[in-house]
Order: structure tokens, then C-alpha cells, then sequence
């Protein structure tokens, strides 16, 4: 990794450790991310990364932009997670789909902090299989469009303020296109938030579900070409399986930086039980795992600015990224024992948030899926 990065990170680091981690446990706790954090992250000149700096941001790498989720998701998983949905799920996808004018109307307060994004794809009945079960529908009117349905899981939902939407604008027996992205603004007539849920991990990066009842949504708010909206998806999917790659790389570098001074901390039979070959093997077997998915990832990260099509790779890595941070986190609560089990400390909180990576952003199920598929079809023999 060249040194510009590494200047990059320890950058990062400090404004994480300075801003995030102490908040990190009330974060958590009160299930509540502050606003005002928003904004310092936006000072801090992170959340556009990977937006040319004529428009305001960093002109940097998607490499970056994992290192920036690595270290803000080793000071919180929840900051991490919830800055990832904005800045490249959001963000990054309206600055490369949308047209001059939507880019001058939302890029500035997305980068500053002042907005928050989010991206809503998902419905109560349309997961994994989003594009042929989607059931929300926009109408097209004289005036634009009406739209109306139902999103479900839609992280940063209660507290955006500009989304990213799908809709079926065409009859889904037409095939792909037949679905258009739009940009909804909090306050938008017929659109509403419903109650921020109560979730397992990550709380403080509040999700619920978003209602559409006779919404209006204007011409211009069309993001990219009517009918044309898996593309925008799509073309979105790979960067964001490699950003939310940050996450866990993050988590584990947590559950590390929490058992290794423990094993010199704890003792038993009158000596630290980091003296016992057993407990040595196991925090180097953590090691080993967040080291190779820490390369894995940054392979790449490399060369995803080059080769993005490779769906397969970004596929991968979060795919082993994703479990081992589950495995570590879990691997630090029985180091910890009973003390790793209490709610209070942090290997649970650790547990908890790395488990949404195997669910969120598609499956890792659909991720192997991805996997086996390109891979056949690349080795399938001429006809």
C-alpha cells in the first residue's frame, strides 16, 4: 500500500478516535447516532471520497473509501456502517447516475453533512430476489409521477433526508426494464417514515420502513433513464459489496485491539493466561483470519478503479470478510469468558453488529451465488 494511503488512514484513525469511540457504547445503548456527527465527519472531509474534488470531494480511490469504513467501524461498527449506506450507497451512486442539475442540488450537503442519504431497494416481499418480486410502482402522470408501496429495512431511513428509490414503472412481464431510480427528498407529499426498528446490532443507524401513498414525484427527479434502473442498481452493487468489505475489517481489528492487552491482563493459575498456549493459538488464528481478509479485500480494492466488473471478487470478499468477523467476534467472547458475555462489555456489541455483513448487501448466500456463476461461466467450454 503506498504512502499516500497510509497518511490517509491515520488520519482517519484520529478523527475516530477522537469523535467516534467515546460515543461508541451511548450509541449503542440509546440505539441514537448524534446529528451533529454527521457533520463532523462531512469537516472532516470524509464523505466524499471517491467524488472528484472539482465537485467537492476527495478524488481518491474506492481503496480509500474501505479504509475510511475500516477505521470509523473499528471506533463504532454503527458509525461505520451507517457512514457506508450514505457516502457510497447514497452519495456515490447519485454523483455517477445523476445529471448536472441533481449533482449541484444535493452533492454539497451530502458531502458536508447537512443531508443524509439512503438507498431504498428492499420490500417486505422483495429480498434477495428484488428485481422480480419489486411491487412498489410509480405511475406516470402529466405532472410526473405517482408512486406508491412499501420499502422495508432501510438503513438511515428515519433520519434521511434525500434517498435513492426503486420502482416498477413498466409491467414486470416486460423483464429488466421495467424499473426506474428516483430521488425522493424528506417531506416529499405521500411520502412518509414509519417507526425506526428495534434491531439486534447496529443500533444507531436507524432503519424503518418508507410508505408511498399517492407520492408525487417530480420529472426531475428521475435518477438516470426511465425503465433503465437496474442498470443504476446494478451498477452500484459491486462497489457497495467492497465499501461495506470495510465494516468487518474494522469489527475485527476491535475484537484484537480488545483481547490482546486482556490476555496480559487476566490471570489464572498465577499467570496471565496469555502464557497458556491454548489462548495463544487462538488469538492467532484471529490474527491470521483478519490479515487474510484484511488482503483479500485490498486486492481488490486495488483494482477496482481499473476492473469493476468483477463481481465475483468484490463478491468474495465480503463473503469471507463478512464471516470472519462473526468468528472473531465470537472467538473474543470465549477468550473473555463470563466477563465476554456480559452485555455491558464489548465483545457482544462486536457480535452483534458483524452479523448484519452476512445479511445486508445481499446474502452470503447470494454471494456465493455470484461467485459460482461467473466462475462457470467463464470456464463454460465454446459451443
Amino acid at each position: 500500500m503506498d504512502r499516500t494511503l497510509e497518511t490517509f488512514r491515520l488520519r482517519v484513525r484520529e478523527f475516530a478516535e477522537a469523535e467516534v469511540a467515546p460515543l461508541a457504547a451511548q450509541i449503542d445503548r440509546d440505539d441514537e447516532m448524534p446529528r451533529d456527527l454527521w457533520r463532523k465527519i462531512g469537516e472532516a472531509k470524509l464523505m466524499g471520497i471517491t467524488i472528484p474534488k472539482p465537485f467537492g470531494g476527495e478524488g481518491m480511490s474506492y481503496l480509500a473509501h474501505v479504509i475510511a469504513t475500516e477505521e470509523l467501524s473499528r471506533a463504532s461498527g454503527t458509525v461505520g456502517f451507517a457512514y457506508a449506506a450514505h457516502s457510497n450507497i447514497c452519495l456515490d451512486n447519485l454523483f455517477k447516475h445523476g445529471n448536472e442539475q441533481q449533482r449541484k442540488k444535493y452533492v454539497p450537503g451530502l458531502l458536508s453533512g447537512e443531508y443524509i442519504g439512503a438507498l431504498a431497494m428492499s420490500e417486505p416481499n422483495a429480498g434477495s430476489d428484488v428485481i422480480g418480486s419489486m411491487s412498489c410502482r410509480a405511475e406516470k402522470t402529466d405532472n410526473g409521477w405517482i408512486a406508491n408501496g412499501t420499502k422495508k429495512w432501510i438503513t438511515n431511513g428515519p433520519d434521511a433526508d434525500v434517498f435513492i428509490v426503486y420502482m416498477r414503472t413498466a409491467p414486470a412481464e416486460q423483464g429488466s426494464r421495467t424499473i426506474t431510480a428516483f430521488l425522493l427528498e424528506k417531506g416529499a407529499k405521500g411520502f412518509r417514515t414509519g417507526p425506526k426498528k428495534d434491531k439486534l446490532g447496529m443500533r444507531g443507524a436507524g432503519n424503518c420502513e418508507l410508505y408511498f401513498e399517492n407520492c408525487e414525484i417530480p420529472d426531475s427527479h428521475v435518477l438516470g433513464e426511465i425503465n433503465r434502473g437496474v442498470s443504476v442498481l446494478m451498477s452500484g452493487l459491486d462497489s457497495e459489496r467492497l465499501i461495506l468489505c470495510g465494516g468487518p475489517l474494522g469489527l475485527m481489528q476491535a475484537a484484537l485491539d480488545l483481547v490482546t492487552p486482556y490476555l496480559h491482563q487476566r490471570k489464572q493459575f498465577g499467570q496471565p493466561i496469555g502464557n497458556f498456549q491454548m489462548m495463544q493459538a487462538k488469538v492467532a488464528d484471529m490474527y491470521t483470519q483478519f490479515k487474510a481478509a484484511q488482503s483479500l479485500v485490498y486486492r481488490v480494492g486495488e483494482e477496482f478503479d481499473n476492473n469493476p466488473g468483477r463481481g465475483r471478487d468484490a463478491a468474495a470478499s465480503c463473503l469471507f470478510a463478512s464471516q470472519a468477523a462473526t468468528q472473531l467476534a465470537l472467538d473474543a467472547i470465549q477468550i473473555m469468558g463470563g466477563r465476554g458475555y456480559m452485555n455491558e462489555e464489548l465483545p457482544g456489541r462486536l457480535l452483534r453488529d458483524a452479523k448484519i455483513y452476512e445479511i445486508g448487501g445481499g446474502t452470503n448466500e447470494i454471494r456465493r451465488i455470484i461467485i459460482a456463476r461467473e466462475l462457470l461461466k467463464a470456464s463454460k467450454p465454446a459451443a
